[in-house]
């Protein structure tokens, strides 16, 4: 049983170094030492409990798989808090050693660890529902049934939890019901069983997933419950057999194959299972299925992509999840007609599908075996240090530690057994699930000769304009690092490309930004393959392309976005203008609160592709430019919404909450000005915003590190500066400029917004309250928002000198056209020169501040022709000038729309614009000349 083959010199070091800190003096045990210099966990938890290497030796003890509970049953309603945690850890811990000893110095079969370590599992979670169920009850009463037993709380384990397969260091899903509404009886005050339930589910959370002195049991994930984060967190059967059957989904249908209860049977058992049971097993042959879990994979596929995952035994091809997916697959397919299939267990399930001669032995055994080894080695690598990975070690004492254990001479050799493995596992996976993309046709010779010969000239239809592109793509080829697989792959891609950029007649800038494409790209073979084995996304490479320079710089930059192209359906249909703020919540479900830097990217992955969508749709004339406005101003809005909330639980998590506030109520606010306030962003607008709350110093926040609650109001705006104008791997997020507040740069960078009011009423400058105009609150409470909007239309109705007013206005438009405008006698500067845009919004602003005392519905709104519209509604101008001021303004916006999106600058060629300009100026002649 033992596996004490000679360990390296630099373990071996290591395992006797700890070994001597912990057991001075003491005969040295060799398997000890092993698990000493192969498990980081091991020497913390020996250096813990250092009397548990006794119990490791004892060989009865080793090979005894009986589970004891580890809260005993008489003090589950004695128990408070701190000591029942302190049992549920130390219990942890102490068989989590044993497994690691169990598997590193005793070669166990990993399917009986598995199954131990899920037994284990049980024990813990039934404990902790146990003493939570007891807990509550001693205060709230206990739910009745009619034979007057307790009515206990289902506890659903799913995923390898589910199926008696969980990892060493797995988060656990878990998903609770309970059977009846049924009032509580016996407490203080009856209370109905949502609430009894609920708060047994977050009782049982709390002893699980709260890390104390002792550590963390699991990481407790309810993500996969119904409705998500934002669903209840405890149902009772009737309101999920509700949901399954009216809402249930296809992932939710794989996902609750490996649904289990936990716990001793009890009457409801059958009941629960019953109601399941529709949803996840069709009564006919289910082949749909096939078609649901191929996009899940490409789901999945996609994720590896954006997260950069590398040697990922789970997730890669050829990993344990396609194994899962192959098993699971054809569960769903046949399980509704053959009983027997309906098992949370992979490997009886695969036994099963040779029984019913779904799969041949030979397969179904070369299957076991390949996810039995990638199990093996999931589990060495999660025993190094207690966490949750799957990726293959970069450091040399875990590759050391690796290649040990599979009795490898290198780490090279290990990868190239593990490389063996996954592929198998990646052509059996292909049979059942496969791709099926379209066949790309042969081309014809013609492009691959020209591809080959690096010559267009050999085409039917050459396009000598592309000569100079392909020579310069051919020249970088040269210095890329590009493996055998992706020089094949490109191979096969180029001809194609060529052929589908002649179809679009594309010009040679378009060639030449696909070529930036590829070259970013070049030396990740994925990519190249999502291009060439989804032919759709290429023609949707070409065809953006060609609409628009920006798309194809975007994508260069950021080559994740490649996985947009792949269904057009979605890729020209923006998200609806309500939907941003949900969306963002959604995608923000699955990444933990304390994970900063994945969060920084993920709200920049989050912009990215939404910029993506709306800039498709906008080149190719789904939306107009106001439209796309919009709809980029709606996406700027949900990302700084979810970059407070992101920020709000960093800075609560250190100091604590300012007085009476909550998630939903922060006592924060952020004001947009400029473009954001007047929902004009464009694509790579900046955000002009301010920040407020409603705090003064008297109060304080409620954390050990407690500090003021203007200090806590700073950090908060501090953080939010960090997460928009860091450069991460994927740019900064915004530009923020926040030079709008009072005072400037010089100012608080979050202020009372009562001293924002008294700034505004005593010390602002004319500009400022011209860009006060076109301002709005857009995120904060409602308290917070209604206040702002009192400010804003007090300020902007205070009577105004005429003259003053005028002369300011006229000064500053005449001093940023001095600095900033780059017109010609030829190009006309859309925004800064004479009858441009620059002019047009003064105009506005100085219609605002000049009439609103009398006309206080002119501040209603922050955008331009709105504004425009109930000034000539008033009879503050004419309806000829509001009808000439908006017929401009939307065609210079539209000029500057496109030409941003083929990177064209500014100006345009003055004598086609020569009439707008004329008018414009008149404008301001006839409402600004002295």
């Amino acid at each position: 049983m033992s596996n004490l083959h000679p360990l390296p010199e630099a373990l071996q070091q290591l395992g006797q170094t700890r070994f001597a800190d912990l057991y001075p003096g003491q005969d040295v045990e060799p398997s000890i030492v092993n698990l000493l210099s192969l498990s980081d966990f091991a020497w913390s938890c020996l250096q813990s409990q250092p009397t548990l290497k006794a119990w490791l030796l004892d060989t009865d003890e080793l090979a005894n798989r009986t589970t004891e509970p580890p809260l005993n049953s008489n003090e589950l309603s004695t128990l408070d808090d701190a000591a029942a945690m302190a049992k549920l850890r130390v219990y942890r811990e102490k068989y989590w050693l044993k497994v690691a000893y169990l598997d590193l110095c005793c070669q166990n079969p990993i399917d009986d660890s598995i199954a131990y370590i899920s037994e284990l599992s049980d024990q813990l979670i039934d404990s902790a529902n146990q003493w939570a169920f007891a807990q509550v009850a001693n205060v709230s009463g206990t739910p009745l049934n009619s034979a007057g037993e307790a009515i206990p709380m289902m506890v659903l384990g799913m995923g390898k939890l589910g199926g008696k397969e969980l990892n060493y260091s797995s988060d656990i899903d878990l998903i609770f019901s309970y059977p009846r509404d049924v009032a509580t009886q016996g407490g203080r005050r009856s209370v109905e069983a949502q609430v009894f339930y609920t708060k047994v589910a977050q009782k049982l959370i709390m002893a699980l997933n709260q890390t104390t002195v002792n550590g963390q049991v699991f990481r407790v994930d309810m993500r996969l419950r119904p409705f998500g984060e934002s669903g209840p967190l405890v149902m009772s059967f009737q309101a999920l057999e509700d949901y399954y059957q009216e809402q249930g989904r296809e992932w939710e249908r794989y996902a609750m194959l490996k649904g289990r209860l936990i716990g001793a049977e009890n009457g409801y058992w059958k009941e629960f299972y019953e109601l399941l049971r529709p949803f996840v097993y069709r009564r006919y042959i289910d082949f749909s299925v096939i078609e649901s879990l191929r996009k899940m994979k490409q789901m999945i596929a996609q994720e590896v992509r954006r997260k950069r995952l590398t040697n990922n035994i789970k997730l890669g091809a050829g990993g344990i999840r396609e194994v899962e997916f192959v098993v699971q697959a054809l569960q769903m397919v046949r399980g509704g007609r053959e009983a027997n299939l309906q098992t949370q267990s992979l490997l009886l399930a695969l036994q099963e599908l040779v029984n019913n001669q779904v799969i041949e032995k030979k397969e179904a055994d070369l299957l076991k075996h390949n996810y039995l080894a990638l199990r093996r080695i999931e589990q060495y690598l999660q025993i190094f240090a207690d966490k949750q990975t799957q990726t293959l070690p970069d450091d040399a004492q875990n590759q050391q530690r690796l290649c040990y254990l599979l009795k490898q001479p290198d780490f090279d050799s290990c990868l190239v057994a593990i490389n063996k493995i996954m592929a198998d596992v990646h052509g059996e996976f292909e049979q059942v699930i496969g791709f099926e993309s379209d066949s790309a046709d042969p081309c014809e010779s013609e492009f691959i000769s020209a591809w080959e010969m690096t010559d267009v000239s050999l085409m039917c239809e050459p396009n000598l304009d592309w000569q100079t592109a392909l020579d310069d793509f051919k020249a970088r080829l040269t210095k890329a690092k590009i493996g055998t697989r992706g020089r094949d792959i490109l191979d096969k891609l180029m001809p194609l490309l060529l052929k589908q950029l002649t179809v679009t007649k594309a010009s040679s800038d378009a060639f030449t930004m696909i070529c930036q494409v590829l070259n970013k790209i070049i030396s990740r073979t994925a990519y190249l393959e999502l291009l060439y084995e989804n032919p759709g996304a290429l023609n949707q490479l070409v065809a953006l392309c060609c609409h628009s320079k920006w798309i194809g710089e975007h994508i260069s930059r950021y080559p994740i976005l490649l996985d947009e192209l792949i269904d057009p359906q979605v890729l020209y249909k923006p998200t609806p203008l309500s939907a941003y703020k949900d969306e963002i919540r959604q995608y923000f479900l699955r990444i933990e609160h304390g994970d900063l830097e994945l969060q920084m990217e993920a709200l920049r992955q989050f912009k990215q592709t939404h910029q993506l969508r709306i800039a498709a749709a906008d080149a190719t004339g789904v939306l107009d430019v106001m439209k796309v406005s919009d709809h980029l101003t709606a996406l700027a809005e949900a990302i700084v919404e979810q970059a407070v909330n992101i920020a709000w639980h960093a800075c609560v998590e250190r100091f604590g909450r300012p007085t009476n506030t909550s998630e939903q109520e922060k006592g924060f606010a952020v004001i947009a000005y400029g473009k954001t306030g007047g929902f004009e962003v464009g694509y790579d607008s900046d955000l002009d915003l301010v920040f407020v709350h409603n705090h003064d110093g008297s109060s304080y926040t409620d954390g050990d590190k407690s500090i003021d609650s203007r200090q806590f109001y700073l950090k908060l705006a501090q953080r939010l500066m960090h997460l928009f104008n860091t450069r991460t791997a994927s740019g900064i997020l915004y530009e923020l400029d926040t030079r709008l507040r009072p005072e400037g740069a010089s100012g608080l960078l979050a202020i009372n917004l009562e001293s924002y009011y008294h700034y505004q009423q005593t010390q602002a400058w004319t500009w400022e309250h011209q860009a006060l105009v076109r301002s709005r609150m857009i995120y904060g409470q409602a308290s917070l928002s209604e206040r702002f909007a009192e400010i804003r239309q007090d300020v902007l109705c205070q009577a105004r000198e005429a003259d003053k007013l005028q002369k300011d206005v006229v000064e500053m438009r005449e001093k940023m056209r001095a600095h900033l405008a780059k017109g010609t006698e030829e190009l006309f500067d859309l925004k800064q020169d004479q009858g441009g845009i620059t002019d047009i919004e003064f105009i506005t602003q100085y219609v605002v501040l000049k009439n609103a005392h009398q006309h206080r519905a002119l501040t209603c709104w922050s955008d331009n022709v709105r504004i425009l519209a109930d000034a000539a509604r008033f009879g503050c101008i004419s309806e000829h000038m509001q009808r000439d001021l908006v017929a401009a303004y939307i065609e210079y916006r539209s000029r500057y729309h496109m030409m941003s999106l083929n990177q064209q600058g500014r100006c345009a060629p003055r004598a086609e614009l020569t009439q707008h300009i004329a008018l414009v100026k008149q404008v301001w002649q006839q409402v600004l000349a002295f």
